[in-house]
């Protein structure tokens, strides 16, 4: 497996690519505030003509991603547009209407699940009469562990039930703490015959809606120019390698580096059995 190289900063290579598909929790904030390096990397690699796509898996449309960046601390300029897993899950959900949903959502908090599907006029019924499950997260995501939920996920897979992940993260750092998301609730179903739909990352559904909406803005660029940016191994780099991308993986998101951060990289990564161009301890510029 290739090793990745080790770059003073983004302004080393920010002249080989014209777009940035970067992740948001774990790379420009920790849900708590925002990383000013890398707000400032972002936005110099704007100022001299690329293209900013932040590229999340958070289960809610744009808006509702975008609306807690002020008051975080990161910036406007520091993007041109935001995609979310939310935004690709709705246009999957748009197309199966006529599908009887059962929610697996926390009740309130920042991913409650109403934003995912309000004007969808989908269909709701409960555990057992239910086409497929909508999963946006664990239902009490400070209390419970998804193996809580193994029981009724082997239920679900053998009924012959399809779920839609609107998260296929598996953990998410808020502040200095990680929380279980959708993604592994979908792993544990999947482990018990279930089908799994995934429409964030590493799966194509969300880049092609981010390459669209850069497209719109008048930005196309060949897969050898677009970078992706990204905290995790397993969502990040590996969609960037299925799509043919460069990833540049930082360290400040799930994982705790220590002072041997070159060789902690590469180990992580043939942990994962992916490849990454580039990796920095964080993103600076």
């Amino acid at each position: 497996m290739t090793h990745p190289q080790f770059p003073g900063g983004l302004a080393a290579l920010a002249d080989q690519y014209d777009i940035i598909l970067c992740d948001v929790w774990g790379v420009i904030h920790n849900g708590r505030f925002a990383f000013e390096e890398a707000c400032e990397a972002l936005m110099r690699f704007r100022d001299q003509g690329g293209a900013v796509c932040l590229i999340t898996n958070a289960p809610v449309p744009k808006e509702h991603a975008i609306r807690h960046f002020d008051p975080l601390g990161v910036p406007p300029e520091a993007f041109d547009d935001c995609v979310t897993s939310g935004d690709a899950t709705r246009e999957v959900l748009g197309a199966r209407t006529g599908e009887l949903f059962y929610r697996m959502a926390p009740s309130e908090g920042w991913e409650h699940d109403r934003y995912l599907y309000e004007g969808l006029d989908l269909q709701f019924g409960d555990e057992r009469n239910s086409d497929t499950i909508l999963c946006i997260g664990l239902e009490d995501q400070q209390n419970e562990h998804p193996n809580d939920y193994r029981d009724r996920l082997a239920e679900a897979a053998d009924r012959g039930m399809q779920m839609i992940c609107a998260n296929p993260d598996i953990r998410v750092r808020i502040g200095d703490q990680l929380f279980w998301c959708a993604g592994a609730l979908a792993s544990i179903f999947e482990e018990e015959g279930g089908t799994v739909i995934y429409p964030g990352k590493p799966h194509d559904p969300i880049y092609n809606l981010a390459l669209a909406k850069l497209a719109d803005l008048g930005v196309e660029a060949p897969a050898s120019r677009t970078l992706c940016i990204g905290d995790s191994p397993a969502t990040d780099m590996k969609g960037a390698v299925a799509r043919g991308f460069d990833g540049l993986y930082v360290g400040t998101g799930l994982k705790e580096h220590g002072a041997n951060f070159e060789q902690e990289v590469s180990d992580l990564l043939t942990e994962y059995a992916v490849t990454a161009k580039w990796a920095l301890p964080k993103l600076t510029w």
